[in-house]
């Protein structure tokens, strides 16, 4: 892509000098460089205000974060070379930490490339682009991923909100081969069936799979309640290691329907119920009934997502987990999770911990747990580090 120059304010490269990725619009020396006459997703050679030549990187004048830094050396454009490259160094390092081919392939700012997330189920790819210079660039990000991996089948699941800040149309296309409906993924010995074309995501959630794992350091348990469940998979893992019950409960018809064909896969059946509804009203009925569980796993969807949002979102959060520890017996264990990158982890802990105060438990911090290293972190970029999973023990009472 042809580029053009954008210029910053005095002192305004010291984040980027530091290793961040963005520019905000009010960053921009728009007097030197205006940005109304950028296009959406325009390449551009970022430069500091003294003439300081700072990185290649594509603009979007209409959104907030008006440009994102991609490469941070004038002989690596933006192009074809340097997406078959960040390619090729996100598929090496999954291939040293998996040995099957189902994980989260490409993780945006993670591995060099913001605005462009893959998920890999084995010779199917499924890719969100979520900016307007990921979207100039698709043709050559699919060449560059058909080129590397060879894929049979690429869907572009082109349905993320985030697309409307950018100004970009959602859909979902296939633009290689033709939908197969539902595919099978394992996680350990247990098989899911997932629609890499439809559902949340792209139809799987990689980035909690290393903390589903850890619950089983905590033992069977004897009844299990999974909030939020999607397919089951928490739930599901507790009950293979032996949790004698487990209560499902999800919003959509669709996702508990899931769940049970899960559970009939892997021989679980007979353990699990389902109940469908909000989770907020469900969890009160179960309280009023006084229902209790040995293991309350809550993992909603993200109740925070612009930071003006973030107070109310705070205030849902702890509502939810004090609906669910109002339902953990004594000794029992909270598994709670937030994938609001604008709440940090200390924030989330507060949180939790004012439930706790409020329902009257005593609570201590067993394990933490963030987004697997199929999604990694940028270090310089502290709103890539998404996701907060904590495991709380309630204190027995005497």
């Amino acid at each position: 892509m042809q580029s053009v120059p954008l210029r910053l304010k005095k002192d305004q490269e010291r984040r980027l000098l530091a290793g961040h990725a963005w520019v905000y619009s009010n960053e921009v020396d728009t007097a030197a460089t205006p940005l109304t006459g950028l296009e959406p997703g325009q390449a551009v050679e970022i430069i500091a205000h003294r003439g300081r030549w700072l990185g290649h990187g594509y603009a979007n004048p209409h959104s907030l974060i008006c440009a994102r830094l991609v490469s941070r050396r004038r002989g690596q454009p933006l192009g074809a070379a340097l997406l078959v490259q960040r390619v090729r160094a996100a598929l090496a390092l999954r291939e040293q930490l998996y040995a099957a081919p189902f994980y989260r392939l490409v993780h945006g700012e993670g591995d060099g490339l913001p605005g462009l997330v893959v998920d890999r189920y084995g010779d199917l790819l499924a890719v969100q682009i979520t900016t307007a210079g990921m979207e100039r660039l698709a043709p050559l990000v699919l060449a560059a991923l058909e080129q590397v991996l060879r894929p049979t089948r690429i869907v572009l699941r082109n349905d993320n909100p985030m697309r409307a800040l950018e100004g970009l149309a959602q859909g979902v296309h296939w633009v290689l081969g033709d939908d197969p409906g539902e595919i099978t993924v394992a996680e350990d010995d247990l098989r899911f069936a997932v629609a890499p074309g439809g559902g949340q995501k792209t139809g799987w959630f990689f980035d909690q799979a290393d903390n589903r794992r850890a619950q089983r350091r905590f033992g069977p348990t004897p009844r299990v309640l999974d909030v939020c469940c999607y397919l089951g998979a928490w739930g599901l893992q507790a009950a293979a290691a032996g949790a004698e019950s487990v209560t499902f409960v999800d919003s959509a018809d669709g996702a508990l329907a899931g769940v049970t064909a899960n559970a009939e896969r892997n021989g679980l059946a007979a353990r699990i119920d389902t109940l469908q509804g909000d989770a907020f009203d469900v969890l009160r009925a179960l309280r009023d009934d006084g229902a209790r569980f040995e293991r309350v796993i809550l993992d909603p969807p993200a109740f925070i997502k612009r930071r003006k949002d973030e107070r109310e979102g705070a205030r849902a959060y702890e509502r939810l987990n004090r609906l669910g520890l109002a339902l953990l017996a004594p000794g029992g264990l909270l598994i709670t999770a937030s994938c609001s990158f604008h709440l940090s982890r200390e924030a989330f802990l507060r949180t939790v911990q004012s439930a706790a105060r409020r329902t009257e438990h005593e609570l201590q911090l067993l394990l933490t747990g963030a987004q697997g290293p199929d999604h990694p972190v940028h270090p310089a970029i502290p709103e890539t580090a998404y996701l907060k999973t904590l495991f709380l023990r309630s204190l027995p009472t005497p």
